[in-house]
């Protein structure tokens, strides 16, 4: 399986509610998740489901990418990708699925603890991620559950330039 793992955009600090899970992409957030979308799809990758935290922010990282990758599906919410979430749950989700290449939208700090997770095989490493960074993974089951071989990490400016 290709995994890819993208952190979500810039937000607003503050949203109109008040509350955390309600904040939305800044201009420049979706500014720049419009120029990284395009170069994901250039990528041409052919995502068989696409996984996004239930946080707004993560919702609109996940939109301009998949409108980019023709993806034909719903993105699907699941709480595995909260920012206090324990990676193993979502590495469940995706070791019941018979996906072949799956894009998750979530936030720090589990993506750090994912990426630290499939690049070391541990669970007390953490790789941060910066917002609106690219992680890409092949997830083979000879190298174990908790290891994948890294493909790239692409951090927002080199995307923009692709």
């Amino acid at each position: 399986m290709l995994l890819y793992i993208l952190r979500h955009a810039e937000a607003e600090a503050l949203s109109p509610t008040g509350l955390d899970a309600d904040r939305a992409l800044s201009e420049a957030g979706t500014k720049r998740m419009k120029a990284v979308a395009r170069a994901i799809a250039r990528m041409e990758p052919d995502f068989d489901a696409v996984l996004v935290s239930p946080l707004l922010r993560a919702k609109e990282t996940a939109e301009p990418v998949t409108a980019a990758c023709r993806f034909r599906g719903e993105p699907r919410v699941t709480e595995a990708l909260l920012p206090g979430s324990d990676p193993q749950h979502l590495l469940d989700e995706l070791a019941a699925s018979e996906w072949k290449s799956v894009l998750v939208v979530g936030h720090e700090p589990h993506v750090g603890r994912l990426v630290g997770r499939l690049v070391s095989g541990r669970r007390d490493v953490e790789v941060p991620m910066k917002k609106a960074a690219l992680a890409v993974f092949e997830v083979s089951p000879h190298l174990g559950a908790d290891r994948a071989e890294l493909r790239s990490y692409l951090p927002p400016r080199v995307l923009e330039r692709l």
